[in-house]
């Protein structure tokens, strides 16, 4: 008999263990480096814009590493004992970046440690979300990754507000107290993988049949004929894959239909670092100083940027995230952030803001902010959580692992050049940087149209059938 109720908790338990992941990469993303900092590693303000671009630039060349070693890592091991792996990882890497060692290279080592262990956990939390997801809910609970990610983010402006206000820039403590707390979310994360089961089609793969049966009938809470279809379907479909070339080859991956999902994946994690959602995380106040002027004020502006980021997110991933197309989303959302970031341009080049904090906000700055808050609603309604369960389900069993891999890989690729260059562009380009971000969501919104194939209400394992083309049936099939 199957339990509908509890079939669906167990699926949302699952999702929202493993993407704590994405918890842990934004709270990680929102952490700054404050000025108890700058006096404990013993460098002046001049320094701060490269520190600042080299301690995240650090991580994200770490997460890219990671990518590669990852794939070999969860085939090997599985999706629960790599996602305990990863978060060990970044444990070990955060507890040396809170010990004051007052030594820069120290801290970026453990940057680079960190990095590891956050970029193998995003190449195995889609994965596992999209094997073990029935098919109405793998777009919703895959985009949890984006959520909890927005979650993560939020909270970390908050941390970073209050140690700011509340704690004397003299103290350690103040520098300590957000970084250390990095610890929280990636405990939840590797001992609550300890209450899921292994990934049913990765127990398949591997020929672990009764343990693949159990983990099928624990996550749908049913063993009724339906389940029993569906597991007979996801094991002709792993045995297809394997028996159609024996001995996995990297050269596979540039072959035909293969190719074209990987450069799909590789294009859709691009497209996400270039709409600029991901610069305003790691720079929010940066980029609001543009607006409203030096002081405090924009960091609470970021601050409640951060939760309009979770209540957006929040709203797409319970109401949305299954009524709507993938390409409807992610085509309409990169037009909405293009034309508002094109007007954020035009605003601040013709109204720039103070150098110095006023006692109130400018009407072109509230309007500037008004839109740079419609942008991100538009980001987390489409290119912000669709890409982590779109690109997790257009592959087959046989080349998932590196599939994702690489997909992810060019995520943190793009997250390291902007991170690294964004401070940069801000202090040079100016207004020009909002400009550049909106002409990027434009070519993204074609180049989707005209690349990316509909996967809503698919099977992985009839998506693995049909061809990848933008316009063909869902029926499909490759010859």
């Amino acid at each position: 008999m199957k339990d509908l109720t509890l079939g669906r908790i167990r699926a949302y338990w699952l999702g929202s263990v493993v993407c704590f992941g994405g918890f842990l990469f934004g709270y990680d993303s929102g952490v700054l480096t404050l000025k108890s900092f700058e006096t404990d590693y013993r460098y002046g303000s001049d320094a701060g814009t490269r520190t600042n671009s080299l301690s995240v630039g650090l991580q994200q060349l770490g997460a890219f590493v990671a990518c590669f070693l990852a794939w070999p890592l969860t085939d090997k091991l599985g999706r629960k004992k790599a996602l305990m792996l990863s978060a060990l990882v970044f444990a070990i890497g955060a507890v040396i970046q809170t010990v004051n060692t007052h030594s820069l290279t120290a801290f970026y080592i453990a940057r680079v440690i960190a990095g590891l262990g956050l970029g193998s956990a995003t190449v195995v939390v889609p994965m596992f979300n999209s094997e073990m997801m029935p098919k109405e809910l793998r777009g919703q609970v895959g985009s949890f990754f984006q959520w909890f990610y927005t979650f993560g983010i939020f909270v970390s402006y908050f941390v970073d507000y209050g140690v700011s206000k509340g704690i004397s820039p003299t103290q350690s403590s103040q520098w300590q107290i957000p970084i250390g707390l990095q610890l929280v979310p990636a405990a939840f994360l590797g001992f609550g993988v300890l209450t899921l089961p292994e990934s049913t089609r990765w127990l398949t793969k591997k020929g672990r049949h009764d343990e693949a049966w159990n983990s099928l009938q624990w996550i749908r809470a049913d063993s009724s004929q339906v389940t029993v279809d569906e597991m007979e379907e996801i094991r002709l479909g792993v045995e297809s894959d394997t028996r159609a070339t024996e001995g996995f080859q990297f050269k596979e991956l540039l072959q035909g239909e293969n190719f074209r999902r990987i450069f799909a994946a590789f294009a859709v994690f691009t497209a996400q670092q270039a709409t600029g959602a991901t610069a305003f995380a790691y720079f929010g106040p940066q980029y609001f100083k543009l607006i409203v002027g030096s002081g405090d004020r924009s960091l609470l502006v970021t601050a409640i940027f951060g939760a309009v980021k979770v209540v957006a997110c929040g709203i797409f991933v319970l109401f949305f995230s299954e009524r709507l197309s993938r390409r409807q989303v992610l085509i309409g959302g990169a037009i909405v952030m293009g034309a508002c970031q094109v007007t954020t341009a035009a605003v601040v080049k013709s109204f720039p803001a103070p150098a110095e904090q006023e006692a109130t906000v400018s009407p072109p700055a509230i309007a500037t902010i008004a839109l740079v808050y419609l942008f991100v609603v538009a980001y987390n309604f489409s290119w912000g959580p669709m890409p982590w369960p779109y690109v997790s389900e257009i592959f087959s069993a046989r080349i998932r692992e590196p599939g994702i891999a690489i997909g992810v890989a060019s995520q943190w690729l793009w997250n390291f050049v902007f991170s690294l260059t964004t401070p940069y562009m801000i202090a040079s380009l100016g207004w020009g940087t909002f400009l550049l971000w909106g002409i990027f969501d434009l070519v993204i919104a074609a180049a989707t149209f005209f690349l990316l194939k509909e996967t809503r209400g698919l099977s992985l394992e009839h998506i693995a059938k049909s061809r990848f083309r933008p316009h063909s049936s869902s029926d499909e099939s490759m010859k």
